[in-house]
């Protein structure tokens, strides 16, 4: 028996290690290519927009350059698709985009029915309300009869639907394609409200020539845990990708930033730090990557903590604090499997 149960582990070991060195279709794609294909919002300030000069940046697009310097060791290897709530699947499945990193909410059918694998959250949101302060509204339950700007092919839609339909209340849909539209219907006055998820309207409100102006309501109507997803069936292009978000997570948790990373890199007393960063274990060539992967990553993003702060945190005119978002060790749930 005892020989049964070690062979058996050995069979085990053998075709886990087979499968370790399994070629994902979508590196090679993306490898020959010479860069990611990254799909993103079609402008959302703090998390996916271009600046003045043309280049995108964000908390999701540090994802995607991620996931470029992960692959290539050069987070400007990748371009940034930019879709709609109506069109960012398609996109996903038909290849046009090798993942999508655009404040998607990870739900039961688009993982199941829509074929897509969600590798992590990045960011845990809940739908808001945001009206003109001159409305003179303090809560969500007085917003019977309100017209509402409403993106379509998102999850606020269906939301709303059943906020409203719980409570009692009517409401007439004012439907929008982009948020750069919602925008300017809301500020139009073409609706009373404004529902997305609560990070986007901080986004947007940060935007107006006079935020203050502008109340987000208290209430959270639903669960919006928000993140990286690929296609269905390339199981080692799916690691890459969550392994990558991973990494920005538990680098901050063990104290690794783009500022000491390269020195971390050289061997510490933290068997965690070495694996993650190479210096003990195979870990990047089980990906089909570099053995300094994930120093590449932190040396060009920074950690989870350093791309929130910089894009959406308290200093920047979003203002969103940690919350939710806080590591686990700090009462959040930002939580990354071991590095073993």
């Amino acid at each position: 028996m005892k020989k049964s149960v070690f062979y058996g582990t050995l069979v085990a070991a053998g075709l886990a290690g087979g499968a370790a060195l399994a070629q994902s279709a979508t590196l090679s794609e993306v490898q020959s290519r010479g860069h990611l294909n990254c799909g993103v919002t079609t402008g959302l300030v703090g998390f996916a927009a271009p600046n003045a000069s043309g280049e995108w940046e964000g908390f999701d697009v540090g994802v995607c350059r991620a996931v470029a310097a992960a692959v290539f060791g050069d987070a400007t290897a990748v371009e940034f698709v930019p879709t709609t709530g109506q069109t960012r699947f398609t996109a996903l499945a038909s290849g046009e985009v090798d993942m999508l990193a655009r404040n998607t909410t990870w739900t039961f059918s688009r993982d199941v029915d829509l074929a897509f694998e969600f590798v992590g959250i990045n960011y845990y949101d809940g739908q808001g309300f945001m009206v003109p302060r001159a409305l003179g509204v303090s809560s969500a339950m007085e917003l019977d009869g309100a017209t509402v700007c409403i993106q379509t092919g998102t999850t606020t839609e269906l939301n709303l639907a059943d906020f409203f339909a719980s409570n009692n209340m009517s409401y007439e849909p004012v439907p929008i394609e982009t948020n750069a539209e919602a925008q300017q219907q809301f500020l139009a006055g073409a609706c009373d409200v404004y529902t997305t998820d609560a990070s986007g309207l901080a986004a947007t409100r940060a935007t107006f020539e006079d935020p203050s102006a502008y109340v987000v309501l208290p209430e959270i109507i639903s669960k919006e845990p928000l993140g990286p997803l690929v296609r269905h069936g390339d199981n080692e292009w799916g690691d890459i990708v969550r392994w990558t978000l991973n990494v920005l997570i538990a680098a901050e948790e063990l104290g690794i930033t783009s500022a000491n990373v390269m020195e971390l890199a050289q061997g510490t007393d933290n068997p965690e730090i070495n694996r993650m960063l190479g210096t003990e274990g195979e870990y990047g060539p089980m990906l089909g990557l570099s053995q300094d992967w994930a120093v590449n990553v932190i040396a060009a993003v920074g950690n989870y903590g350093e791309l929130f702060e910089q894009n959406i945190g308290e200093a920047t005119p979003i203002g969103l604090s940690r919350g939710l978002n806080a590591q686990w060790t700090d009462g959040g749930l930002l939580y990354s499997p071991p590095f073993r």
